[in-house]
């Protein structure tokens, strides 16, 4: 298996920096998840790993040996792109073994091999098949395992599951997971989508403009955020983030909203909670108040969204609470779960 290493890469298209002084550290039999926005580098990171891209300054290792002249081919890696690159005219069966075709492996052998990783991703009886034959969640395994039938020393995925509509991508999330347990290879797996990277990551790097804003667990992420940026993307819904200030008289939202609770410091923050660290309650014991701007009943629970000066505000509730707009309520916080921020700068200011 292979420990991979970054030290120090940038990466510049012309005079655009895509990819800034980036350090990190995946270990042996990792799954690494780069999470960010659009744009932010996460591909290009990855597309460096696997040779498709040459890094404008740095080094890239594999257990410690330089790789950043090492041809793509040679770097013994394989790649899960969001567009599958099927072959339309091969079957399944096809298509898995021609990794192992082009390494001149036996037919006997190759058809052994092509069985077995079929059988890892269901395919099992669709081997006869062409593509066009498929669902969208079939052809997306078939390219899982042409990967895995060239037992490669590193998987690199680039937004497999975005061609998937919901419910497919939460059978296709269970089964890539439980592959990276059986396989045990070092796995790095390139997303947008925040709730994958928390199913399925090891450790997650959210990106943001070239730079990691932070490297953690999933758990580490979601409960400890380095920032205003890693809180405001990871969640469902999103932390929210509400613009106050602090001074002598206490701490006001935007519109001159009073909330009834004490501040880290004074000054310009932002105040950050979660929609299941909020609560609905009385008048009279809520920290501040506002009106139902929309109300929602989710199954398992509720969403009311109120209105903080220009900021939409997620607060869950007990699947049994009805609300109706423009409703007058109360909110309470959990001081425990609150999360204050600098709102210039966005980092984080630890309370106490």
């Amino acid at each position: 298996m292979t420990a991979i290493r970054l030290d120090h890469i940038d990466k510049s298209f012309g005079n655009v920096n895509i990819v800034k002084d980036l350090n990190l550290e995946v270990s042996d039999r990792e799954f690494l998840v780069l999470l960010g926005p659009s744009g932010c580098g996460k591909t290009t990171t990855m597309r460096m790993i696997a040779g498709l891209e040459h890094a404008t300054a740095g080094e890239i290792t594999f257990d410690g040996q330089r790789i950043n002249e090492l041809p793509t081919q040679k770097r013994d890696v394989a790649m899960v792109f969001q567009n599958y690159g099927l072959y339309p005219h091969m079957t399944v069966e096809q298509n898995i073994g021609y990794p192992l075709k082009l390494r001149g492996m036996a037919k006997d052998a190759r058809a052994a091999q092509v069985r077995k990783a079929a059988e890892r991703v269901e395919l099992g009886p669709f081997l006869a098949r062409l593509p066009r034959q498929l669902s969208g969640g079939q052809r997306q395994r078939v390219a899982l395992a042409r990967s895995i039938v060239r037992q490669p020393r590193v998987f690199l995925m680039d937004e497999p599951l975005s061609n998937l509509d919901a419910k497919l991508r939460v059978v296709a999330r269970a089964q890539i997971k439980h592959l990276a347990q059986e396989l045990q290879v070092t796995t790095i797996y390139v997303t947008h989508d925040q709730i994958e990277a928390m199913t399925l990551a090891h450790r997650v790097a959210v990106m943001d403009a070239g730079v990691i804003r932070q490297l953690g667990t999933p758990e580490q992420i979601y409960n400890d955020p380095a920032d205003a940026f890693v809180a405001g993307f990871i969640g469902n819904p999103a932390m929210n983030l509400i613009p106050v200030r602090a001074d002598a008289a206490g701490l006001t939202a935007e519109g001159d909203l009073p909330i009834r609770i004490d501040a880290p410091r004074q000054g310009e923050l932002m105040l950050g909670a979660r929609a299941e660290d909020m609560h609905i309650a009385s008048l009279d014991e809520a920290h501040f108040h506002a009106e139902v701007y929309t109300f929602e009943l989710l199954g398992d629970c509720t969403m009311a969204t109120v209105m903080v000066g220009q900021r939409l505000v997620a607060i869950k509730g007990p699947k049994a609470l009805r609300l109706d707009t423009g409703q007058r309520i109360g909110v309470r916080l959990d001081p425990a779960h609150l999360y204050w921020f600098d709102a210039a700068s966005g980092r984080r200011i630890r309370a106490g």
